[in-house]
């Protein structure tokens, strides 16, 4: 089992060093949220200097709103961070929920979904080193990865679990333990419908706060303010660990579904939760 921490977006100016702490751990990935209209890093800028700052950690978005982009210079971006990295890029793509976000960048929020689907099929031609199409040749660099980088689905209806079988290589979950299983299954079961090898990657997230009372009410406050768009924030951050039982708990029935990594993700800005995390693992 793998294990990632996902960062806080409080104060881009930090996250150098939750990198290094990250890096120097025994952490897998370093995975960054996306959204537009919020006081947040734009998440393709600063994994890369992320990516700069660390020498083997993986670094993954969590998940990229790819509607809101323009696909060609989507698919270049995330080329050109996977090789310069040797690998090291993993693409969590989702579709977004906000109307803000959409209205910021004139995208019609009713056809996100296929507008995913069409960005998959021109980035996975270009990254096989395909021309673009319509007398317009190929957009390099070519990935590290044949192929692409690792590409994962966020999402919980019938039509996102079945993208991943469709262009992805698996599935990020932000579900609980308790109903992440039926999404595990139905993704598998996708998988085994469009004669997929192999199985789907499997990475699920829960939120964290290791520390003092004051780190974890801070991080209960930041992610009350991300969520409060969704009208269930407060049963979002009451579903928050914060005791070192309560995330080996998580882990280990993760781990028991056949996840292949958990993300513990961080709202707290306090970087030596990394610290804490890395001694219960």
């Amino acid at each position: 089992m793998n294990i990632g921490i996902g960062l806080p977006i409080g104060d881009p100016a930090a996250l150098l060093t939750w990198a290094r702490r990250a890096d120097a751990g025994p952490f897998s990935t370093l995975g960054l949220l996306d959204r537009l209209v919020y006081d947040n890093p734009e998440p393709l800028v600063a994994l890369a200097v992320l990516a700069g700052a660390t020498s083997r950690i993986r670094v993954q978005t969590e998940v990229l709103l790819a509607p809101l982009r323009d696909s060609a210079l989507l698919a270049k971006q995330a080329a050109t961070l996977d090789r310069m990295t040797g690998g090291r890029l993993v693409l969590g793509l989702g579709i977004g929920g906000r109307d803000d976000d959409h209205q910021a960048t004139g995208v019609d929020k009713r056809t996100r979904g296929r507008r995913l689907d069409e960005q998959m099929a021109v980035m996975r031609r270009l990254w096989s080193g395909e021309d673009h199409g319509d007398g317009v040749g190929p957009i390099g660099p070519a990935p590290a990865r044949p192929g692409g980088p690792e590409v994962l689905f966020g999402g919980f209806q019938p039509v996102a679990l079945e993208r991943v079988a469709r262009w992805g290589d698996g599935f990020l979950a932000a579900a609980a333990p308790s109903w992440a299983g039926g999404l595990f299954d139905t993704v598998r079961g996708f998988w085994k419908e469009y004669g997929r090898e192999g199985e789907p990657r499997i990475v699920a997230q829960v939120n964290v706060a290791l520390g003092p009372q004051e780190v974890i009410d801070d991080a209960r406050a930041n992610m009350h303010a991300y969520y409060t768009f969704t009208g269930m924030a407060d049963r979002m951050v009451a579903g928050m660990l914060t005791t070192p039982a309560e995330i080996r708990t998580a882990i280990a029935d993760f781990a028991d579904l056949g996840a292949d990594e958990v993300m513990l993700y961080c709202y707290g800005l306090e970087p030596t939760q990394v610290d804490r995390l890395a001694d219960i693992l």
